[in-house]
């Protein structure tokens, strides 16, 4: 709006956002010069503080390129429909319809102007480019995301100075079920084409988009979501639903339960869930308080198949627990174990309580989980000076040695390990053996060892009958925060004469490996990252190459040598992707496609 009034003051409320005025304002706050609330909008300048600390260039666009996205996602095929729909109404109109994920890269872009496509193409705003704050500063989707609400960003309220000409429209998309942030839509036009309803057309897309992904949910989560709703009609307590890929809880969960409190309630939720238990127990939380926690298993569409599971949660007053079956989460001291994480914890808790009570046990989880070591840790606990032997049913000899150390000449701790191996004539000849010891009144302490499903086979039904509790033993993933105690014990093991740690840039990049080896393999890799660096804090570069990577699907011979190069050239250029080309003798295009496809974390520069 003009004042007509010559010599009349300018009124701020009434100028447009990209005014002269505004430009100067971005400039000196570019140039670290005072910068008053009133002259930009809140949002707008909590947006430049953030964009400074992610130390974005704002001369400049230099975005990732992470390479082709995965189209067949429900959220694509929710908003496929209305943006096509949208895009038909607006055909050869100057704006663009953006859909993007949860962290800003652009997964689809429809533009019905020839030059406003070629200068969001000049500007990376294209699919496989990331559009969040933390690399472009200030935009209609990254802020969008980052405050978690509708936003726009006109003309020289973006932080980069190449987007002063546009003006964009952001709203993240919420799951239907879950709740949770999964993309944004954006609307983005010219500066000079901009109005009020650019930002009221974004808020009805993206509800659009919500209400068809309803119709593309995945039918475990509909039918998970149902169980929930009907546990909350009928408690006014806490309830949570969960399953491998979302976590619902009402309100009352979010005001009575801090965080490390619903990690313990979700970590026992699922070792129920495996073991297929149905029943009341009393939890103690890691804040001190105890809980009442009753866990479903919420069948799903197929016979055998499972949605998840739901828990009810009542806290208790009292002391008065004599309904449950109290689950201690005090820590438990192992010689030579480490770990507290609440699905560590507990069965640790139950191989204790199964000595003190001097019955069998059997471990059951996958190889290299750390079934033998908590046996050994429970018998130094117990009895340091007893003796214990190990047998492998793999041997030849097994069958001698299990009579020699169950009753010729019986010893205090006696591990049986991969019974899961034994055929039903190997099983018929222990189980005498084991009869015969458990007959001489002072029998051994025995544990045997197994696969999580060997409980299933028929063959070892009458070995598994003299041992009355069998304990889970969490694969590594499962209690993945138990690395920073286990890569520091490894390494002193490694290390006996030199102080050597592990840095935060390469922890973080072990905790997030998939480890399918479990504690077995991260004691190789600790191994060998110590015969690297003898002495100081191991640095990702010391780590074998395929965990400076996030594997999505196991490599080829080629494709790992590829991998690897590709990594140590990062290296020796020091993270500078360019450079790294260059030795390479690849694109840049090329080798921005070759990190996102092996998932490489690059190194800090």
């Amino acid at each position: 709006m003009v004042n007509s009034a010559p010599h009349a003051p300018p009124r701020r409320a009434v100028l447009p956002p990209d005014d002269e005025g505004l430009a100067n304002t971005r400039i000196r706050f570019l140039t670290r010069e005072t910068v008053e609330p009133d002259q930009v909008r809140e949002a707008i300048l909590a947006s430049w503080w953030r964009s400074r600390q992610f130390q974005v260039p704002a001369d400049r666009i230099d975005l990732p390129y992470l390479g082709d996205q995965n189209l067949d996602s429900p959220l694509i095929h929710g908003a496929e429909l209305v943006l096509e729909r949208l895009g038909d109404q607006l055909d050869g109109q100057p704006i663009s319809l953006i859909l993007t994920d949860q962290s800003g890269v652009v997964l689809s872009q429809r533009t019905g102007d020839t030059d406003l496509h070629r200068h969001l193409e000049g500007v990376e705003l294209v699919p496989g480019f990331s559009y969040g704050e933390k690399f472009v500063g200030t935009n209609g989707i990254g802020t969008a995301l980052e405050d978690g609400r509708p936003t726009h960003v006109f003309g020289h309220e973006h932080y980069a100075e190449h987007l002063e000409n546009l003006a964009c429209a952001g709203v993240p998309i919420h799951h239907p079920i879950s709740g949770r942030v999964i993309g944004a839509v954006d609307l983005t036009c010219w500066r000079k084409d901009a109005g009020g309803l650019l930002i009221a057309l974004a808020r009805t897309t993206a509800e659009q988009v919500r209400q068809a992904l309803l119709t593309h949910s995945d039918v475990r989560e509909l039918i998970l979501f149902q169980a929930y709703l009907q546990a909350c009609r009928r408690t006014t307590g806490i309830v949570m639903a969960f399953n491998d890929d979302i976590v619902m809880m009402n309100d009352c969960g979010r005001q009575l339960l801090d965080p490390a409190d619903q990690s313990v309630l979700l970590a026992h939720a699922t070792q129920a869930l495996a073991e297929g238990r149905r029943k009341t127990t009393t939890v103690s939380l890691s804040s001190g308080g105890k809980v009442r926690v009753h866990c479903r298993r919420v069948p799903g569409q197929r016979e055998g198949s499972v949605a998840g599971g739901v828990l009810s949660v009542k806290l208790i007053e009292n002391d008065d627990d004599s309904s449950g079956v109290s689950m201690p989460m005090l820590p438990m001291i192992l010689p030579g174990v480490v770990g507290s994480a609440p699905m560590w914890l507990r069965c640790s808790h139950e191989a204790d309580t199964s000595y003190t009570r001097g019955e069998w046990l059997a471990l059951a989880g996958e190889r290299g989980a750390g079934k033998f070591t908590l046996v050994k840790g429970v018998h130094q606990r117990r009895n340091p000076t007893g003796r214990m032997h190990t047998l492998d049913v793999a041997d030849s000899a097994w069958e001698t040695d299990a009579r020699r150390d169950l009753v010729e000449d019986p010893v205090d701790t006696l591990v049986i390990r991969h019974v899961d191996l034994l055929d039903g004539d190997a099983v018929a000849r222990l189980t005498p053996i084991l009869q015969q010891a458990r007959d001489s009144g002072r029998p051994p302490w025995v544990t045997v060892t197994m696969t999580q499903d060997a409980e299933t086979n028929p063959a070892l039904g009458d070995l598994l009958a003299f041992f009355p509790r069998t304990v889970a033993v969490p694969p590594l993933r499962r209690h993945i925060e138990d690395l920073k105690e286990l890569v520091p014990l490894f390494l002193s093991k490694h290390c006996l004469r030199a102080q050597v740690s592990c840095s935060p840039a390469a922890m973080h990049l072990l905790t997030r490996a998939n480890w399918p080896g479990n504690t077995a393999q991260l004691y190789q890799v600790m191994k060998k990252a110590a015969q690297q660096r003898r002495a100081g804090a191991i640095r990702p570069s010391d780590l074998p190459a395929e965990y400076q990577t996030i594997a999505r699907r196991p490599l080829n011979r080629i494709e790992t040598m590829e991998r690897d190069a590709i990594v140590r050239s990062l290296e020796d250029a020091d993270g500078n992707k360019a450079r790294a080309a260059q030795l390479l003798g690849i694109s840049r295009a090329t080798i921005y496609r070759k990190i996102h496809e092996y998932s490489i974390v690059t190194p800090d520069r």
